[in-house]
């Protein structure tokens, strides 16, 4: 982490090919984090289900911290074209996407976080970077997922 590390994000980017989550501030990077995403982790999420991590801009809308996952917060998937896309498809879009830490009551990894995409959907980090992550983050902060 650089000296801006102080700053609040004021922007949280996900490239999901680099398996990477950027915190900004002012366009300046001032953490990055290694991630694991949803078992089928190529393209946008369609439907419930799918194990895919949706793709866009949203917001990080709420935080939880009596998640089933140390600390979580949600990202505000889906939004009204994910909705009407699912809708017109037949299917449901699904929802409780977040950025969490480790499963309660399991041992952390050596390195904090394994190396397979293993989540439904969500954007997992190990649990000290998502200590780290819940207090650069505030409610509202808008996030960028890219493919």
């Amino acid at each position: 982490m650089n000296p801006a590390a102080s700053h609040k994000a004021d922007l949280v980017v996900v490239n999901k090919c680099e398996r990477v989550l950027l915190l900004l501030h002012r366009g300046n990077e001032i953490a990055r984090f290694r991630v694991s995403l949803g078992g089928q982790p190529v393209g946008h999420k369609q439907q419930e289900g799918d194990r895919r991590t949706p793709e866009g801009r949203y917001l990080l809308d709420y935080k939880k911290s009596d998640s089933a996952y140390y600390k979580a917060i949600h990202i505000s998937y889906p939004n009204a074209k994910d909705v009407a896309d699912a809708r017109r498809r037949g299917v449901d879009p699904g929802g409780l996407i977040m950025v969490h830490g480790q499963k309660n009551g399991t041992e952390p990894h050596a390195d904090g976080l394994p190396l397979t995409d293993w989540t439904a959907g969500c954007i997992a980090v190990s649990n000290a970077e998502m200590d780290r992550i819940w207090e650069a983050v505030d409610v509202g902060t808008p996030i960028q997922i890219n493919p």
